[in-house]
């Protein structure tokens, strides 16, 4: 519902006939409207981190490292877009919670990707490229694509296997003079 209509489009009585329950018997569970989105936004991002956590945790070199989390983050947005439209909504939203709470748990994740491309494959970027700015290229395709629902084929072609790699390769990975 939050992904579909936004925090502010979003009421209480609707989600709770959404899923199945009465709204009292959701505010017993979530006093506010805002403790609900907190905790959902919370546990997507918890199974995003874990799933980034453990690319990061994955045995090889660099390149199969970056690899893993390109693939991580891509399998996760692909099998969850209702996250990732989600978070586009609140990148793009003027006010609500949510972009206290991306500032709180997606920043601090992107961080830490930015902080091992640095310290493990600077050298690989191509001239001029910083590795936030790649990063964020490769994480807003992914959002965007697991996102456009119907707009997918016509915007981004027929779907290819890995494209999250790919797309992470070509921006973060150039090949050794």
């Amino acid at each position: 519902m939050f992904a579909r209509v936004g925090f502010a489009g979003a009421t209480l009585g609707e989600i709770a006939r959404e899923v199945g329950i009465r709204r009292p018997s959701l505010l017993h569970h979530f006093a506010t409207k805002d403790a609900l989105y907190r905790e959902v936004v919370a546990g997507a991002f918890g199974e995003l981190g874990a799933a980034l956590g453990a690319a990061l945790e994955h045995e090889g070199d660099t390149r199969a490292r970056l690899e893993a989390l390109a693939r991580a983050f891509g399998g996760f947005v692909e099998a969850q877009p209702e996250v990732a439209r989600l978070v586009l909504r609140e990148v793009l939203a003027d006010g609500g919670p949510g972009q206290a709470i991306l500032l709180e748990q997606a920043a601090p994740l992107l961080d830490g990707v930015v902080a091992f491309v640095e310290a493990h494959g600077l050298e690989r970027l191509a001239a001029g490229v910083s590795a936030r700015g790649a990063l964020m290229a490769v994480v807003s395709d992914a959002l965007l694509r697991a996102a456009a629902g119907p707009l997918r084929g016509p915007l981004w072609g027929p779907p290819l296997p890995d494209l999250t790699w790919a797309t992470a390769r070509a921006l973060l990975w150039t090949e050794a003079p």
